[in-house]
């Protein structure tokens, strides 16, 4: 067994696709640790935990960490892999640049692809990092487009200032920080395959309207619109600019019958504000706010209000492998909501059940926010004995790296180090843009893990590409409880200690 550890200045790819070198060079003969990512903080220290010494490097060189029988064979393979990189980069600059029928070189600004494009261009996805999006952002709302953000990092005043633009221009900012759209069924970034049907979804929280829809998709009930809005919109500095613009858009949508607001709990003065803005539309709106209610529980309150049964959710329960000890509950989470989520409900008392009484378009504000909150990031839950729950995809993990939804390493990590009286609980969430098979990896770590019982909350519709079945399956046989409702997962976890 040898080992090599090198940084090659200056050379940049984005995460995901040094994810894919990663995973190309640990499927070779012999390997045993390969971890091709930049050089941030993260992936620095991720490389000391696996005990490498690296040298000194900045975000913007290249970190390549590898441990196995034939570390030369691995880089020769490196070394192929990025000068293909490197190939296809070069050559996407010729005559066409993804904009059919265009010819000559491939435009330098968002404004000048907007140009080019013409009637064609509604919507514009920015993904780049944080810092870079403020310029494409506007090129992107003075050509007259709405703009989907889906970049983290982007400084909040920018967010204000963008989202001003945005209405002296009449275009909707979705963003920053937005995962999900779905726009007449056509989904962006991380999105479920829904049916279509009468539902708009104005959304601060992605893996938040993920749940809401894959459960009315489940009951048979279809969705129209997922319009994202970033998770500070509702907060008293950005001030529900874009979810205002998004509930009049939704309302003036004539196949619109019902929307849903999908949130933590806002800012008492934003909440007053956007509550007189629902109390003047046609269509009722339904809120999903987390610490109030649970995210289950409002798509039931969606399924009454549409005259729709509320289904018994699938759900299949494994036997604890022995007895947790109580109050060791470990979150593992990727979507920063459920998580939040999760940790309320297991702050909450044994066999406590969904607040789900409120009438559609009633809602409010939550003084502190605390209980939603609870858990997001690093550190405990709220509540004695409720545990330790973590969001993998808050941005203090996702710098350099790719969304936990894709990459599954850091959670891999965690799983294998959860302890032997704890029950281990996260998320697996499913549709385009994810993992296009999370059981492959994941699932081998449940049946490894050494925890006393593993819950798994599985997010998903039976139309996903991923299978929602057959993942159902590969986590059962691996020894996990499978829900789809990630409310029940949580209070399902919680019992068992």
């Amino acid at each position: 067994m040898s080992s090599a550890v090198v940084v090659r200045a200056g050379v940049y790819h984005d995460s995901v696709t040094l994810m894919r070198v990663s995973r190309a060079l640990s499927d070779l003969p012999g390997m045993d640790v390969a971890l091709v990512a930049m050089a941030t903080e993260l992936n620095l220290a991720m490389a000391r935990d696996l005990g490498f010494d690296p040298p000194p490097a900045g975000p913007a060189d290249l970190l390549v960490a590898l441990r196995g029988r034939d570390v030369a064979a691995a880089e020769r393979e490196l070394d192929r892999l990025l000068s293909a990189l490197s190939s296809a980069r070069g050559s996407s600059g010729s005559s066409s640049y993804g904009l059919a029928g265009a010819e000559g070189p491939p435009p330098r600004t968002t404004r000048s692809a907007a140009a080019r494009a013409g009637e064609d261009a509604g919507v514009a996805l920015i993904s780049v990092p944080g810092e870079h999006v403020l310029p494409e952002a506007v090129d992107a709302v003075e050509a007259g487009l709405d703009v989907m953000i889906f970049s983290d990092g982007v400084p909040v005043w920018q967010e204000v200032l963008l989202k001003r633009l945005a209405a002296e221009h009449g275009v909707l900012v979705m963003g920053p920080d937005c995962g999900t759209a779905v726009i007449a069924g056509v989904g962006l970034g991380f999105a479920n395959v829904l049916r279509p049907g009468p539902v708009g979804v104005v959304a601060a929280s992605g893996t938040g309207a993920q749940q809401v829809t894959s459960l009315l998709d489940l009951a048979g009930v279809g969705v129209r619109h997922v319009l994202g809005v970033g998770g500070r919109d509702l907060s008293r500095e950005v001030g529900g600019l874009s979810a205002v613009r998004a509930l009049r858009l939704l309302d003036e949508d004539p196949a619109t019958e019902l929307i849903v607001l999908v949130s933590k709990p806002p800012d008492p003065e934003v909440a007053r504000a956007v509550q007189e803005v629902v109390e003047s539309l046609r269509t009722p709106v339904v809120p999903a706010l987390t610490g109030r209610d649970d995210l289950t529980g409002a798509a039931e309150r969606v399924l009454r209000a549409l005259g729709t049964p509320v289904p018994a959710w699938p759900s299949w329960p494994a036997p604890a492998r022995r007895p947790p000890k109580p109050g060791a509950v470990r979150g593992l989470y990727a979507g920063g909501t459920l998580c939040a989520e999760a940790a309320a409900i297991a702050a909450s008392g044994p066999g406590a059940a969904s607040a789900s009484g409120a009438a559609p378009g009633s809602w409010s504000g939550s003084e502190s926010g605390s209980e939603a909150g609870a858990g997001t990031g690093s550190g405990e839950a709220s509540g004695r004995g409720s545990g330790e729950f973590v969001d993998f995809g808050d941005d203090a993990y996702t710098r350099g790296r790719a969304h936990p939804l894709i990459d599954p390493a850091l959670r891999l990590d965690a799983l294998a180090r959860v302890g032997p009286g704890e029950v281990a609980l996260l998320d697996v969430v499913l549709g385009h843009g994810a993992d296009p098979d999370p059981a492959a990896s994941l699932a081998p770590a449940v049946a490894r893990c050494p925890a006393a019982a593993v819950v798994v909350a599985l997010v998903g519709t039976e139309g996903d590409p991923q299978g929602l079945h057959r993942q159902a399956a590969a986590f059962r046989e691996a020894g996990a409880s499978v829900f789809v409702s990630n409310a029940q997962a949580a209070r399902y976890a919680r019992d068992l200690r």
